[in-house]
């Protein structure tokens, strides 16, 4: 299998050590820290409020906002709020860490650039090391589908084992404009074709986000500004294309909440984080739409099991 981590090695992983970084959050513009470190098989991954003492796994039943992105909440205290997530989970479903502590002292995962390269780059710093479990593995059996106010995304089985996705976007600003790009999400397609894209907004937009008390930390550093047809950073683009593979980057950060890797085809149209989850809710609310091929995953507050030695074999 050629998803987040290859069947013939899907193992869980975790880091061989801690490190962290410091950054701003996008939004809340404050300074944050946050430490990645590494944890025991069948951890997951979860995020602790160093500053609360509170716990809040990553998981998609724990979304509770998704205005300009993935904030996550404890179950009993919503005031154990992370906000951002997506970028830091992309980077670690594309490196095919399945266990592993998040430390943060704040509401808000550092921005950094505004991809998910930096939190590879910490990754691999650190190094990782496989652990005696099977990584989970959901299959998609059938269609799910969410559609609003013309934008969908859907999941599908899949002819081949792995994670493949297509995502469109149409934007009026004509430095933008409508933008496609479609792989096949191996580690590799990760690093070389989504983990360096970054976040993005528009000019006429950034007065409006700052009076509703977003994008306080927002500046041409840790994201692409657009004014009609002009990129506005000093440096212009990483590649032509950089605006879809940033939102198809923020897809694999969303599903990723799906607490293990999915065996199926992706394909949205204009998708965002709110379709993003919406997309996985529906797809474990329908039992006949998935199955677990190897490990565990929370659902639904409960634990699903499959032992290896009980896997059926992929289609």
């Amino acid at each position: 299998m050629d998803g987040f981590l290859p069947i013939d090695r899907a193992r869980r992983k975790t880091l061989k050590t801690a490190i962290g970084c410091v950054g701003v959050g996008l939004h809340s513009g404050r300074r944050v820290s946050l430490t990645l470190r590494p944890a025991a098989a069948g951890t997951g991954i979860i995020f602790r409020r160093t500053d609360l003492g509170i716990d809040v796994p990553a998981r998609f039943d724990r979304v509770a906002d998704t205005r300009l992105c993935t904030a996550i909440v404890a179950a009993d205290a919503p005031q154990a709020r992370i906000g951002t997530v997506e970028h830091v989970m992309a980077a670690l479903a594309g490196t095919g860490v399945t266990d592993a502590i998040l430390e943060i002292d704040g509401a808000e995962v550092p921005i950094l650039d505004g991809s998910a390269a930096p939190f590879v780059f910490l990754i691999d710093c650190a190094g990782t090391i496989s652990l005696n479990l099977p990584a989970p593995v959901i299959e998609v059996l059938r269609r799910v589908r969410v559609e609003e106010k013309g934008a969908f995304v859907e999941l599908l089985p899949s002819a081949t084992a792995g994670f493949e996705a297509e995502l469109s976007i149409d934007f009026p600003s004509t430095a933008i404009g409508s933008q496609s790009v479609g792989m096949r999400v191996t580690p590799a397609a990760f690093r070389a074709g989504l983990a360096d894209a970054r976040t993005f907004t528009l000019a006429e937009e950034v007065a409006q986000l700052r009076a509703a008390g977003l994008a306080q930390g927002g500046s041409l550093a840790n994201a692409i500004v657009v004014d009609g047809p002009m990129v506005l950073n000093p440096g212009g683009l990483r590649r032509p294309d950089e605006f879809v593979r940033h939102k198809l980057l923020d897809v694999v950060g969303d599903l990723a909440l799906a607490g293990a890797q999915l065996s199926g085809r992706f394909v949205g149209h204009r998708s965002g984080h709110a379709l993003n989850n919406k997309l996985l809710r529906a797809m474990f609310a329908d039992r006949s739409a998935w199955r677990l091929v190897e490990g565990e995953v929370p659902v639904d507050g409960a634990t699903t099991r499959m032992p290896a030695a009980a896997a059926p074999a992929m289609a």
